[in-house]
């Protein structure tokens, strides 16, 4: 009994390191769709803030890096405000890109 706890102990943390988000593969996604508008480094970029007559958010802000994984995906995958969904970001990518934006503490 104690080998099978123990077993399936050991395949339950193979598979969340085999699933983890990607943050690497996050930023070649970022880089792609999201840079344009949240900088390089997660600052806004000014222009565009303007142009969309909004505040954005820096996204190494305490108040973003408090959000949960779950809302960040959220706004990418369904938008927010003025900010429409990330149509390129789906899936386990849009998994990565919140690995790479909670990165950037």
């Amino acid at each position: 009994m104690r080998r099978t706890v123990t077993l399936l102990t050991l395949m339950a943390a193979v598979a969340a390191v085999c699933l983890a988000a990607d943050a690497k593969a996050g930023k070649v996604s970022y880089d792609k769709s999201c840079k344009s508008c949240h900088g390089a480094d997660g600052t806004p970029n000014p222009a565009i803030a303007k142009m969309m007559k909004v505040e954005m958010k820096d996204l190494k802000s305490p108040e973003v890096q408090g959000m949960s994984d779950a809302d960040i995906k959220g706004i990418i995958v369904n938008g927010k405000g003025k900010m429409p969904k990330v149509a390129a970001v789906t899936g386990g990518a849009a998994d990565d890109v919140v690995a790479y934006v909670k990165s950037l503490k």
